[in-house]
């Protein structure tokens, strides 16, 4: 069997995966007062991946990024509970959320909320679980052509 020349692939995908991540971390950060969030973030973040899966092949990229993506769905869901979790040590009605400014160097005076936390679990959990589901489909497609 012919392998197909993946050069034109594999060069746009490098620099759309890495538009695509900084991407999902700018809806992801943007989440709490506008649009965006864990969710969404998390599907851009897994459509990145996927697409490296695609174009490189996924021995290459899990070389390059040796995560197990089922482990982020059980980190994802306790990131999430336990911030859901917190409004109870403070006595405030559940789910509740505070915001402070922060002074960072480069980026100067940010606007840091809790909800932010609450995000990052739900974004951990849809990148485990999507990346996961595709992988699994990929897989399971593999075995039934061999």
């Amino acid at each position: 069997m012919n392998k197909p020349n993946n050069l034109i692939l594999q060069t746009a995908t490098s620099l759309i995966a890495f538009l695509l991540l900084g991407f999902s971390v700018y809806l992801f950060m943007a989440g709490h007062n506008s649009p965006g969030g864990g969710f969404i973030g998390g599907l851009v973040t897994a459509a990145a991946v996927v697409l490296l899966y695609m174009a490189y092949g996924i021995k290459f990229v899990t070389r390059i990024l040796p995560i197990n993506f089922r482990v982020l769905i059980p980190i994802g869901l306790l990131v999430a509970l336990l911030t859901s979790m917190g409004s109870f040590l403070f006595n405030v009605p559940f789910l509740s959320h505070t915001y402070g400014y922060f002074e960072f160097p480069i980026f100067g005076e940010v606007e840091l909320a809790t909800a932010m936390l609450f995000d990052l679990g739900v974004y951990l959990t849809v990148v485990g679980v999507t990346v996961t589901i595709i992988v699994n489909i990929a897989n399971d497609r593999k075995e039934v052509e061999n």
